[in-house]
């Protein structure tokens, strides 16, 4: 609660400082934003929920209070203390206000479909970085499932992740209502206008200014700062250089627990099954950091071991007919939303296996694996528990690389004699090195398992995208989830605030807070990357707008034709993915592969019609013989002949 002087006693005050020439005592700021009085955290994020602090990277760090958090339905506010150690606010994050009565077609302001529209000079919404006065673009929509119009709120997308540690603003200006009529400002903001401006917000004007924007029928401006490259990969680096630092070049610890040899005739594909533990050093707060772990921090405020802490983590390995012959590649596989380390042996990545040399290993995405999924359910009811699904996604990321440096160390699986021919001539070739090919939640959280290895050099994202807080209306997979947040906090404007908050703690644990060193600017430490991106076209479980932000993100090219014409909504198809030149291109890409599904809804909501094209790609041909050759010369060529890439039945 805000402490306010009694009137007696603050005159008091004010004169003496006026007989001794002392600064007259400040009131303290209100913990709500007044600008917006919508909902406390608004508009959101907003650098007025953050201090200054000299420790740093940006000179900011998050302050949130209890008392501006969101109460779930038992009127328990979510803990901030979380989110207060961050620097600032996701790369990613969606902008949000509530503007009463707002029409966005009649104000003009650039929709999900010609995002181009944003960097006009006269847009109604700008996006600016407060220091260069660079545009960015994005696009605008209201919420499409809210609950009544007077609790809808104006989300503001990002079209490409914000630098890091930069400061942006936020501009809505000649904004109108669906009869065309100016919509003016709020109470608070018009008296900031008019000079009342006792938190100095007019020194934010006078910047904008100075950038070509006026006040000329502004509704409302307010900026906030991005979280730094620091604040964002710290964390993970950290528990990364501290566990491989223990192997000393050699391979984890590991156990086989099952082999499986197959004849031809129970499978033509796979000629044995590997299964069993290895041991990877624990970063969380719990001995064997099962479901509901949180990271343990030491006295820096960096993750730290618990002396003796462990995971002992699964494997599952298909070794390839042909590697009986001569020896496969290693690969990484990525399993999908909750899954597990079995999905390796899934039939396209069967088929992948045998036709195009590969042994593919798989451990489970702890943190969003199935042993997850009653904690995960549970945390949509509370969300001061959030942060322990992206701390133990951090702990996957080491188990990763663990399991990847198992199969490549000269110590490791290739001197087991599980991985060994009868002539002991090993089953996996490790002088190749290490790929990565992950689908769905696997090319999800396999962007920042790529952008931290020091061992993967390329990688294939299947069926991808980034963030959560953007595919999350957008998924037919977020019903049951959604079922749990509209229980526990039922107020449709609040929940994406929720969603918006949500994102600053899944930056820790997935593509979205690394993305910008995925590729060409490497993690300290890290080699670059290059990485191919596949693409459903319609895809109902992740939305395909949110792996167009991924590419521009990360500087990937566009294969074209990317899809037949009429096919794309949009006003430029993929405006801001600079295509491949040629038909083949040394370097990462984006690929869309179309099914025939009906292009998605251009709302926040998850597409109905046609049948979801979601596994299509991976089991595609030329998809499968497209990735072999990115995964082993680092090239995307051109396997559809010059043509839209078609997939399924299409």
């Amino acid at each position: 609660m805000t402490v306010r002087l009694p009137a007696v006693c603050a005159a008091a005050l004010l004169v003496a400082a006026l007989l001794t020439g002392a600064a007259a005592p400040q009131e303290p700021a209100p913990p709500c934003d007044p600008i917006d009085p919508a909902a406390c955290l608004l508009p959101f994020p907003n650098d007025w929920f953050t201090v200054a602090d000299p420790t740093t990277d940006t000179g900011r760090r998050v302050a949130l209070s209890a008392e501006t958090m969101p109460k779930n339905a038992a009127g328990v506010p979510i803990a901030p203390a979380e989110w207060n150690r961050s620097d600032g606010f996701s790369p990613g994050s969606m902008i949000l206000a509530r503007v009463p009565g707002l029409d966005l077609t009649a104000t003009g302001a650039a929709p999900i479909t010609d995002i181009g529209r944003s960097l006009d000079r006269n847009a109604p919404i700008v996006l600016v970085d407060v220091k260069t006065g660079e545009r960015w673009p994005y696009w605008a929509e209201l919420d499409a499932n809210a609950s009544t119009p007077e609790r809808r709120a104006l989300i503001v997308r990002p079209a490409r992740n914000l630098r890091e540690g930069r400061t942006y603003a936020v501009v809505l200006r000649h904004l109108r209502d669906a009869g065309g009529a100016p919509i003016p400002p709020g109470a608070v903001y018009a008296r900031i206008l008019a000079g009342d401006d006792p938190d100095g917000r007019g020194r934010l004007l006078s910047r904008l200014a100075r950038h070509g924007i006026g006040r000329d029928g502004l509704y409302l401006a307010w900026d906030f700062t991005v979280a730094s490259e620091r604040g964002l990969t710290e964390r993970a680096l950290t528990m990364r250089d501290d566990a491989l630092r223990q192997l000393r070049g050699g391979s984890p610890r590991f156990e086989v627990t099952a082999v499986t040899d197959f004849t031809p005739e129970q499978d033509d594909r796979i000629g044995r099954r590997i299964e069993g533990t290895f041991r990877v050093p624990s970063y969380l707060d719990r001995p064997g950091g099962p479901p509901g772990s949180g990271l343990h921090y030491g006295p820096d405020g960096r993750p730290a071991r618990l002396p003796g802490n462990e995971q002992v983590a699964p494997f599952r390995c298909e070794v390839p007919r042909v590697a009986f012959e001569r020896s496969a590649r290693a690969a990484l596989y990525g399993h999908g939303l909750l899954g597990r380390q079995a999905e390796v042996g899934a039939d396209n990545v069967k088929t992948m296996a045998q036709k195009h040399g590969f042994v593919f290993c798989a451990t489970k995405w702890i943190g969003m694996a199935d042993e997850d999924v009653p904690h995960v359910v549970s945390t949509f009811a509370d969300l001061s528990r959030f942060h322990t699904i992206p701390d133990r996604t951090q702990q996957g990321f080491v188990n990763a690389m663990y399991l990847g440096r198992a199969m490549t160390a000269r110590d490791g699986f290739t001197a087991h004699p599980a991985f060994q021919r009868q002539d002991g001539r090993a089953l996996i070739d490790a002088r190749e090195g290490l790929v990565f090919d992950g689908n769905s939640q696997g090319g999800i959280l396999g962007g920042a398992l790529v952008a931290l290895s020091t061992d993967i050099r390329r990688g294939v994202l299947g069926v991808t995208g980034m963030n959560y807080s953007t595919l999350f209306n957008r998924s037919s997979d977020a019903g049951p989830f959604q079922a749990v947040l509209d229980r526990a906090y039922p107020d449709r404007l609040e929940q994406q605030i929720i969603l918006a908050l949500m994102q600053m703690l899944w930056d820790r644990g997935e593509a979205n807070g690394y993305a910008a060193h995925m590729t060409d600017d490497p993690l300290r430490g890290t080699p670059r990357h290059r990485v191919l991106m596949h693409v459903a076209f319609g895809d109902h479980q992740v939305a395909q707008v949110s792996a167009d932000v991924e590419a521009r993100t990360i500087g990937a090219r566009l294969r074209t034709p990317a899809l037949a014409p009429g096919r794309s909504p949009d006003v430029v198809p993929y405006w801001g993915i600079r295509p491949m030149r040629g038909p083949v291109h040394p370097g990462s890409a984006m690929v869309v592969w179309d099914s025939g599904t009906p292009a998605p809804p251009l709302t926040n909501t998850p597409p109905t019609e046609g049948a979801d094209p979601h596994s299509d790609p991976r089991r595609t041909p030329e998809a499968q013989l497209q990735k072999a050759i990115f995964l082993k010369t680092g090239v995307v060529a051109d396997t559809c002949g010059g043509e839209p890439c078609r997939s399924g039945q299409y």
